[in-house]
């Protein structure tokens, strides 16, 4: 059996950040570690996971640097990261870098060292001032949105690849018009909109910054209306374009979306390695990379438990129509309302969703593999029929040979 693949979330600074968002769900994580106040990770266990990483020759590697806050490592900490990358990955390695960050810190150095070494930047934005200030304040109350806008122009001019990461919160899910033309506005043309589902530490109820459901799936589709009516072609939002990927294979890539748990492990700034960082908590520690392996901790019975319990799926889940697509959510939008086999917190908008694009996804599947058709046919390519236990290509989520196989000829 061919070894499971395996990314890497690293938290250099563990959950120190320069803002204090409302709705964060790592600044808690400092409790794991109350012997310091200040955390940051050290020369010798960067070394230690690059080193035991790429030795696992994957062809291609992915490296996601996340936090809290990564950039207070300051960027001769990267510079030295990228150094060992270069170090201890063979000649056929294809190595990624991915910096997700608040866009604080990011000056005209920083932008210019992404651009240069390849970095995909996912820079946290929720949309105009109102609406970003509303939650991500520093931690003296005052606003980040200026400064913020201020490292995305730097990652412009440098030329840097960078993607916005906006969260779908209950005031943002009530002007979804409104947020879309401002990131349209502002040529930002590479987006993701991350639910916020969250439990209030203080209550333990649904906390007050968390979207209801039904608010959440409108605000989906009311962005997918004007998306594939206007710019699915030059607009990227991730949500859409897996599920787009989805009707024309069957498959998506997003680990929420997933039947299983796909392999990525947090390591935090002390070399301590947990399943994932929505539970980094200690009953999904894995180990220290400075005393195991990241195979032997991949391949460990608490991975392979955390990734299994995806699969235990309420009743209702398994009747669902939508469920090739959903698979369930995430474990984490299970557990807030109480068990990892419950349905997901936002079923009700997630299948309002699906119900509403679906007519929308199935052309657009069929428009692509039409145009894709006359194009290999203009090049003199052979364009062969899909197998029968293919997806088949209009989109449905249906094996060819149950769907439009016998409308084929």
């Amino acid at each position: 059996m061919a070894e499971p693949y395996l990314s890497l979330l690293v938290k250099p600074a563990g959950p120190d950040c320069n803002l204090d968002c409302t709705y964060c769900f790592y600044r808690c994580k400092a409790a794991l570690y109350p012997e310091t106040k200040r955390h940051r990770m050290s020369l010798e266990v960067l070394e230690r996971f690059i080193a035991d990483y790429l030795r696992m020759r994957f062809p291609h590697t992915s490296f996601g640097w996340q936090g809290g806050e990564p950039t207070l490592m300051g960027l001769d900490f990267f510079r030295h990261a990228v150094d060992l990358q270069r170090k201890y990955a063979s000649p056929e390695q294809v190595v990624t870098n991915g910096l997700q960050t608040n866009a604080m810190l990011i000056d005209k150095d920083w932008a210019r060292f992404c651009a240069e070494e390849n970095f995909l930047v996912g820079v946290s934005l929720d949309g105009p001032a109102d609406i970003h200030d509303y939650y991500r304040l520093t931690p003296g109350g005052k606003p980040s949105w200026q400064r913020v806008m201020e490292g995305v122009e730097r990652l412009k001019e440098a030329g840097a690849e960078f993607n916005i990461l906006a969260m779908a919160t209950p005031k943002s899910a009530a002007c979804p018009e409104r947020i879309y033309d401002f990131f349209m506005e502002q040529g930002l043309y590479f987006l993701q909109f991350i639910p916020c589902v969250e439990l209030d530490p203080n209550t333990g109820r649904i906390a007050d910054y968390t979207a209801r459901p039904q608010d959440y799936g409108r605000f989906l589709c009311r962005i997918f209306d004007r998306w594939i009516a206007d710019d699915w072609q030059r607009v990227y939002i991730r949500m859409f374009n897996d599920i787009l990927m989805a009707y024309r294979v069957g498959t998506q890539p997003t680990c929420i979306m997933q039947p299983t748990c796909l392999g990525a492990i947090v390591i935090e700034h002390n070399g301590d390695a947990y399943a994932c960082d929505f539970f980094v908590e200690p009953e999904w520690r894995l180990g220290n990379v400075m005393e195991t392996t990241l195979r032997k901790m991949s391949a460990s019975p608490t991975m392979q438990r955390f990734r299994e319990r995806k699969r235990d799926l309420a009743a209702k889940c398994r009747k669902c129509r939508w469920l090739w697509l959903c698979n369930g959510s995430c474990v984490k939008e299970r557990l807030v309302v109480g068990a990892a086999d419950a349905p997901s917190y936002l079923c009700e908008g997630l299948r309002a969703f699906f119900a509403h694009t679906e007519p929308g996804f199935r052309a657009l599947a069929r428009r692509i593999e039409a145009e894709e058709r006359m194009q290999m046919e203009r090049e003199g390519m052979q364009v062969a029929d899909p197998r029968p236990n293919d997806p088949c290509p209009c989109g449905s989520g249906k094996k060819y040979k149950r769907c439009c196989m016998h409308r084929a000829r």
